[in-house]
């Protein structure tokens, strides 16, 4: 009888134990999540301005549409903007749930960025490159302002657009907020008989996407009302890039469209017509650390992209890893992944090899030198993206 008080107060200790470890846990989630954070800074010599827009076509077709551009060079007080409207924090956090927005990621009226309100484009230079930025999956694309910003702030305007019913939601500014639909989701492709095919017909309105965003681009240029682009944009010099399907959509894009003069690919595997028919045009692929890897699916997916590489133009290919990289933190998320015992788990279980901005910086490295080299400088020569600050770097040629 002694015994068994002696096992049940063991046991009332245990469990008092674990509620107050579980309380502990979740209370230093609650004040991560509620303290304010900041991207990491853009390495350009420019500000950056950013402006959002909702575009409608004749054929239906909605977007909404963000620019990040260079900026005039802005006083050192000049407010920033908010990383998400409000209308699209409450919808997003919405979309979330409680669990995901209240503990496991941040408070994102908290979250800063670093566009400036209210600012002209730069007059340092009378037009600029252009480059498109497609997000993976459902993920909105502001989830990649990081990457945006520290693009224009080398001298590039960066357009990126959510696509109702594509996106996971989409907010426009006559109050509507569009969720993605279960078809449109290319998870759901997965494991299908007709994977492929599946994921070919939503490459295909991804796709779609970017020419007619290009075409508005045009008119934009030309007869737009703004005076903010007008005349500005460099549409001679166009790059596409995107992380995981959106890399998919860049690859294939560039594959069939020549207003693409060179693309990147980030951690995204190949579907469509371009495994016939390759690119020709620059073209880089930057991957996550896979070398734990050795599932059949994996392996396929690297002999796709090792296909597409050996056929590229031999002065406009590169094949790049990033030792220790995760495939979920190329976006933001890399700079606002919280709390220092999910991290510890994290990198416990391999899941995690290196820190999420050290990521997001190497991935901004790699991304702007390419683009410098084929879209400002047009070398014919073979770049090499190396750098002794970021040994990160790996080539796979």
């Amino acid at each position: 009888m002694q015994e068994a008080r002696r096992l049940l107060k063991a046991f009332r200790l245990l469990a008092i134990s674990v509620l107050l470890s579980l309380a502990l846990f979740f209370a230093s989630l609650w004040i991560e999540h509620r303290t304010s954070t900041t991207l990491p800074a853009p390495t350009g010599p420019y500000a950056v301005g950013r402006s959002i827009e909702a575009w409608t076509g004749e054929t239906k077709r909605e977007l909404v549409v963000w620019i990040w551009y260079p900026a005039e060079t802005r006083p050192s007080d000049a407010p920033t903007q908010d990383y998400l409207p409000a209308d699209w924090r409450a919808a997003v956090e919405h979309s979330r749930g409680t669990l995901i927005s209240n503990f496991l990621t941040r408070d994102l009226s908290r979250v800063h960025a670093h566009s400036v309100r209210n600012s002209g484009l730069s007059p340092r230079q009378p037009s600029y490159p252009v480059v498109i930025m497609r997000g993976g999956a459902s993920a909105e694309v502001a989830n990649y302002t990081t990457l945006a910003e520290d693009l224009a702030s080398h001298g590039y305007i960066v357009v990126g657009f959510d696509a109702p019913y594509r996106t996971g939601v989409v907010v426009f500014p006559d109050g509507r907020t569009i969720a993605r639909t279960p078809e449109n989701n290319p998870e759901s492709c997965l494991g299908r008989p007709d994977q492929e095919s599946c994921a070919a017909k939503l490459l295909a309105a991804w796709t779609a996407d970017i020419a007619w965003v290009l075409d508005r681009l045009n008119q934009l240029n030309q007869t737009g009302a703004s005076t903010l682009f007008k005349g500005r944009l460099d549409l001679n010099r166009v790059g596409v890039f995107g992380h995981s399907f959106g890399g998919a959509a860049a690859a294939l894009f560039c594959s069939e469209d020549a207003r693409c003069k060179a693309g990147i690919d980030i951690d995204g595997a190949l579907h469509g017509s371009v495994l016939q028919t390759g690119i020709n045009r620059p073209f880089l692929f930057l991957m996550s650390d896979h070398r734990h890897e050795s599932d059949p699916e994996s392996r396929q997916i690297l002999a796709n992209i090792q296909s597409i590489y050996d056929r590229l133009p031999e002065a406009g290919r590169l094949h790049l890893a990033i030792r220790g990289a995760n495939h979920f933190l190329f976006s933001d998320d890399g700079a606002l992944l919280k709390s220092h015992i999910v991290l510890g788990v994290l990198r416990t279980l391999g899941i995690l090899g290196i820190d999420g901005r050290r990521q997001l910086a190497v991935t901004a490295y790699c991304v702007h030198s390419f683009f410098d080299s084929y879209l400002k400088t047009g070398s014919a020569s073979r770049l090499q993206i190396s750098s002794p600050l970021y040994p990160e770097i790996q080539n796979l040629r």
